[in-house]
């Protein structure tokens, strides 16, 4: 009779340990699952914006710029811009509020 309680309290530790095994393999899958769903969104995202080409056409002024990446760009590419009185390589921070 001893022997089959001893027994019976084994299996059920072994039963407890393998259950809680399962949930953590679970948890695991279902984290890699979200992980890897970010990214296909964050690709897909990235995929969906249109690609917008700057190019130097003489506008030296915030006030002709309609984005802050393209007055970064005007900045980086185009010569004699005005966009960057402090010369700290952020421009129009007024304006783009950086």
């Amino acid at each position: 009779m001893k022997n089959i309680l001893i027994l019976i309290v084994i299996c059920l530790g072994v039963w407890q340990f393998m259950s809680k095994e399962n949930v953590i393999v679970e948890t695991s899958d279902a984290e890699s699952l979200n992980n890897r769903t970010m990214q296909t969104l964050a690709k897909a995202k990235e995929l969906s914006k249109p690609k917008v080409v700057y190019k130097c056409d003489g506008r030296q002024h915030c006030s002709q710029m309609n984005s802050y990446e393209e007055a970064k760009y005007f900045i980086q590419h185009c010569p004699k811009t005005k966009m960057d009185g402090d010369h700290d390589g952020i421009p129009c921070e007024r304006q783009f509020n950086k």
